[in-house]
């Protein structure tokens, strides 16, 4: 594609965004985002079809802004008759150097997949970096293990079903949506209503594991990592309390569950704002990345190094701090020959 169709793609795409139900700060976020997803896909092959869905992407936006969609407790990616979960690999796929990227891990993904067809739940305890990180790890599986990729149930924040510049994403995968502690009393009026909510989607997590044969990624940490002081990009801390939570949850399922660490680097991709942003409209930049993705191998959630002679609070940190020191470690290995 030349110049003048390219400029004609931004034409198109403002002429799309001439409508008075779009707020100026999301048209300026959503030009922003064509100008770096057409920097990425300029010399691909099928550059006019990604630009076109990228158009479709918008149009989607625009859709949810005129006609907000409803999220259950437990929302199931929506396949037809629009399939969701296509675009949104296709979308992000084009991001992604895989030649570069690397899957490290692949005897505990082999165990995840028997343990998952035997019925039993697993949880990926895992570091959360970008929004598209359920995209990003699908297409890291799509081709060895095609049904964890699709059927991941995703524990989620609030702000994948209320931007709208993410909802066309969330729409695609399968979600249980929680309050992180960060959100949960912003604004104090909503407090009562959030906590509320939490329960009932814990409940319903309940309820799947007992179905059993669920796979449950959950960001500890509560939110994306960021960079230091240093600029070094690193993992969040894990909340012992949310470990507990779902290591409570899995034991009320009556069914055997289990827990892995996951690291992924996919920062690069589209970097989140350096502070936490409690307003929805924040800004994406996007570029080529290659992904790293390493999957742990299984945590005895009882007997680990320090689990011994202490208190039961005691342990609950312990037991925080060694999973994240396993994701931290396969996390520090992304630019070595061992990654």
């Amino acid at each position: 594609m030349g110049g003048m169709e390219m400029e004609e793609g931004r034409d198109l795409l403002e002429k799309t965004l001439e409508n008075d139900r779009v707020p100026s700060k999301l048209k300026s976020a959503l030009l922003e985002l064509y100008s770096n997803y057409r920097e990425i896909v300029l010399n691909q092959p099928n550059v006019d079809q990604l630009l076109q869905l990228f158009n479709l992407f918008v149009g989607e936006i625009i859709n949810v802004i005129d006609y907000p969609p409803h999220f259950e407790i437990f929302h199931q990616a929506v396949r037809k008759p629009f399939d969701y979960y296509q675009m949104g690999l296709d979308f992000i796929r084009p991001c992604i150097d895989f030649d570069r990227s690397k899957l490290r891990g692949t005897d505990s993904l082999k165990k995840i997949d028997e343990q998952l067809k035997n019925g039993d739940n697993v949880f990926l305890l895992a570091n959360h970096q970008i929004e598209p990180d359920p995209q990003v790890i699908s297409l890291m599986l799509e081709h060895l293990y095609p049904k964890i990729a699709e059927e991941m149930i995703f524990i989620a924040g609030h702000r994948v079903i209320t931007d709208p510049m993410a909802i066309p994403m969330s729409m695609g995968r399968n979600l249980l949506c929680i309050y992180s502690k960060k959100h949960i009393a912003f604004p104090s009026e909503e407090k009562e209503r959030k906590i509320l909510h939490n329960r009932r989607t814990i409940a319903k997590m309940v309820d799947l594991l007992k179905e059993g044969g669920k796979c449950i990624y959950v960001a500890p940490s509560g939110g994306r990592d960021r960079p230091s002081s240093t600029g070094v990009v690193e993992v969040a801390p894990f909340d012992p309390q949310s470990i507990e939570l779902f290591y409570l949850i899995a034991r009320q399922s009556d069914r055997t569950t289990h827990f892995y660490p996951l690291a992924l680097n996919s920062y690069p991709l589209m970097p989140p704002p350096d502070q936490v942003e409690k307003e929805v409209g924040e800004k994406r930049k996007m570029q080529r990345t290659p992904i790293f993705l390493a999957f742990g191998e299984e945590v005895d959630m009882e007997h680990f190094p320090g689990s011994e002679n202490i208190d039961k609070l005691t342990k609950r940190k312990a037991r925080a701090n060694y999973i994240w020191n396993q994701v931290r470690k396969y996390y520090s290995l992304k630019t070595g020959a061992g990654f």
